[in-house]
């Protein structure tokens, strides 16, 4: 778990993607020589802070957004959400801005629900602040800040190591309204006439899922995939014995969003793990759940 626990630490706040971008580049360009398949590495300014890598002959594609929550300072100690983080007073917060190192602490008025922060000094406005990593590993989960969607993200980094035929793509900003998914998705298209999906994302524990009994293969949020792909999906889990559960929600969204809305005629299911303890600084999740997402990514990625 020491990639993911690297990953976790990593800041990367919707539209400040590119500390992480840049140590995936790293992290790929060290150790594809040892992956079933070299992928080809697509990045550059027409794609920002995005990374697609290209396997074999490409039939699949998976979604594995790099972003997280986070807060903006506004003016004075005011501060803005990312996102919908968890706002709990007095969670520890983490940032840099030109006069230094930041570690503060959360605070929300009681009569008005404002978010500020508490620190020696004023912090320059327009800095990012994101939630202090406190990894922890037991011999049954992993908690942590960011597992949402730093999981996703392994996850795409672990089948990329036997991956022969699909493409993986690293996105951006999908915490905070999306924005990259659009073009990447029609680069894709054009490209490689690729039009199916995973989206490879990490959903919730509810009254129907429950954590350590198997990666959530989800029916629907607040969108709808197309039924027949999506059993497609269930079919081959089932035949591979995969433990998985099924989910129905009426809400929430993930990098599918944009695909299901752009003009390409794209196909997706959100495949991934469940976690508790949801946008705060201390999701978990079981490592039952982790390794059949994983066992799941890689079955599909050869059958779809």
């Amino acid at each position: 778990m020491q990639l993911l626990h690297t990953l976790c630490r990593i800041p990367a706040p919707s539209g400040n993607e590119t500390a992480l971008s840049q140590f995936l580049q790293n992290y790929i360009n060290q150790h594809k020589a040892s992956w079933s398949v070299q992928p080809e590495m697509v990045v550059g300014k027409d794609f920002q802070d995005c990374i697609i890598l290209i396997f074999g002959k490409p039939r699949t594609a998976v979604f594995a957004h790099i972003d997280s929550i986070g807060f903006t300072v506004r003016y004075g100690h005011e501060l803005v959400r990312i996102g919908g983080p968890a706002t709990e007073p007095g969670y520890q917060l983490v940032g840099q801005d030109a006069y230094g190192d930041i570690s503060c602490s959360l605070t929300v008025d009681e009569e008005t629900g404002a978010l500020g922060y508490e620190f020696t000094r004023e912090i320059e406005r327009g800095t990012e602040l994101t939630f202090q990593c406190n990894f922890r590993e037991t011999e049954t989960t992993i908690q942590s800040c960011y597992l949402d969607n730093r999981l996703g993200v392994w996850n795409a980094l672990r089948l990329a190591e036997t991956l022969e035929h699909g493409i993986i793509v690293f996105s951006c900003w999908e915490e905070h309204g999306g924005g990259s998914v659009a073009y990447l998705a029609k680069y894709i298209y054009e490209q490689y006439g690729v039009h199916q999906a995973l989206i490879s994302d990490i959903t919730w524990v509810t009254e129907g899922v429950d954590p350590g009994q198997g990666v959530v293969i989800s029916l629907r949020d607040s969108l709808i995939p197309r039924r027949s792909y999506v059993n497609r999906i269930r079919d081959i889990a089932r035949k591979a014995g995969i433990p998985h559960q099924l989910e129905v929600e009426g809400s929430g969204g993930s990098d599918a969003k944009e695909l299901q809305h752009g003009a390409q005629p794209w196909d997706w299911c959100f495949v991934g793990a469940p976690e508790d303890n949801v946008h705060t600084p201390h999701e978990i999740v079981d490592k039952q759940d982790i390794k059949s997402m994983l066992a799941l990514y890689q079955v599909l990625m050869r059958e779809l």
